[in-house]
């Protein structure tokens, strides 16, 4: 067991029943104050803790590996990821060690808890990682079945690769922003139906993508692809993430060269960082892969996480309801395969590099991951809690997206993802 996982550990701060952020968590992120200090943090229950505070009054000086003196002074943690997992490893166990309830170092020192602690609700979040490069696969068996039969029949749902290797493409890293910030419906071309003509306007089907992303440890020089037996060790942690998609415009881009405007506008990520170390105690195993993988994604036991996914919309001026509940389980790819197989060409691969999973649909229709599964391509709209209907997403509607895990009475969550749906700019 990772000695931060230890699920008997207590700490001296206050954790509320059914916190995502118990001592056994301790995610990283970035996070700004009132008088405008940028710095790297973690969190405990609703503290958040400051990083750069910590390594400069000396908690950190006994760490096997040196730190940077400036390493949690940025405004991204790129730099501290690009340590390599042996030291972010090392960091968390020491966090685990200070904040336990039994150590008195940090606990009784007031003075230095006024420069180090903050309540959650007097930081903002930003965008954790500088995203250099954002890949998104396709990794649902789920989803990717769902869409094929609404588009091509039953006979045809799945493409003959997808059952070999894990699809993916390279995607908009520039559009991704924090959970917070709005997203402004898009324009493009479309084709209505029975039309022969496109025309341009504002998508007027637009959909959420309930997914989960990795963000990357420093990989090999270009060439150099890493193995599987390698692969989870060049992956830093994950986030909950919202691949906005404007179907119509998708619809008819889509072919020959894959997604483009229908979903390079935007995707919302969660700010919290949850470690691969983290997650250890939801460790499963994905679903039985027929016909077996080429040996190079082999990779056998258990990489897939039991992680308890959900979707809610926001109207303007309402109440949220919920409309999905899917798990992360059902991936058919896991993380080590997606990374395995985008690197096996030689592909290199950064510190905070982005790889989303795809939409993460389950087996029934309530754990559908996207609306153009939970309507069935608007045909069969949802109701919401104040009465209205949904094919698919309105202006002015707020998606609310949620990850935790449970083991062992133990939980480990991610907050939220939480993005508001702008009218197209005129």
């Amino acid at each position: 067991m990772r000695y931060a996982n230890d699920p008997q550990r207590r700490s001296w701060l206050t954790v509320p029943q059914d916190s995502d952020f118990p001592i056994q968590n301790l995610p990283f992120g970035i996070f700004s104050t009132d008088n405008e200090m940028v710095s790297a943090g973690t969190r405990i229950g609703d503290v958040v803790i400051d990083l750069a505070a910590l390594h400069q009054l000396g908690y950190f000086k006994d760490l096997e590996f040196e730190l940077p003196d400036d390493v949690f002074l940025q405004n991204t943690l790129n730099a501290f990821i690009e340590l390599g997992k042996p030291v972010t490893r090392a960091l968390r166990d020491r966090l685990a060690q200070l904040f336990d309830l039994q150590e008195p170092i940090l606990r009784d020192n007031e003075a230095h808890r006024k420069e180090v602690l903050y309540a959650v609700e007097d930081v903002q979040m930003l965008l954790p990682v500088f995203v250099q490069d954002y890949t998104d696969f396709y990794s649902s068996r789920e989803h990717a079945t769902n869409v094929g039969i609404m588009f091509r029949g039953k006979e045809n749902a799945l493409m003959p690769n997808w059952l070999h290797l894990p699809v993916g493409y390279h995607g908009r890293a520039s559009s991704i922003v924090v959970s917070g910030e709005d997203i402004v419906r898009p324009k493009g071309q479309m084709l209505p139906p029975d039309a022969e003509q496109p025309v341009f306007g504002a998508s007027r089907l637009m959909d959420f993508e309930l997914e989960m992303a990795f963000i990357t440890h420093k990989g090999k020089d270009l060439g150099h692809p890493i193995g599987i037996s390698e692969a989870e060790e060049h992956i830093f942690g994950v986030v909950v993430f919202n691949d906005w998609s404007a179907r119509d415009l998708q619809k008819w881009e889509y072919v020959p060269l894959g997604p483009f405007l229908g979903k390079n506008f935007g995707s919302s990520v969660s700010p919290w960082i949850v470690t691969l170390d983290a997650l250890e105690p939801f460790r499963v195993q994905g679903p039985v892969q027929d016909p077996p993988v080429l040996d190079y994604l082999n990779h056998g036991g258990a990489h897939n996480f039991d992680l308890d996914l959900e979707v809610c919309i926001q109207p303007e001026n309402g109440a949220e309801h919920c409309v999905s509940r899917s798990n992360m389980k059902y991936l058919y790819w896991s993380m080590a395969q997606q990374l395995t197989h985008h690197t096996v060409n030689g592909c290199n691969v950064q510190a905070g590099d982005m790889m989303a999973s795809g939409t993460i649909s389950g087996p029934t229709e309530d754990s559908y991951g996207s609306m153009l599964e939970l309507s069935w391509k608007g045909t069969k709209p949802l109701k919401l809690s104040d009465g209205s209907e949904r094919k698919f997403l309105m202006d002015g509607d707020t998606v609310i997206m949620r990850a935790h895990g449970m083991a062992n009475g133990l939980r480990i969550g991610f907050g939220e993802v939480r993005s508001k749906l702008l009218p197209a700019i005129d």
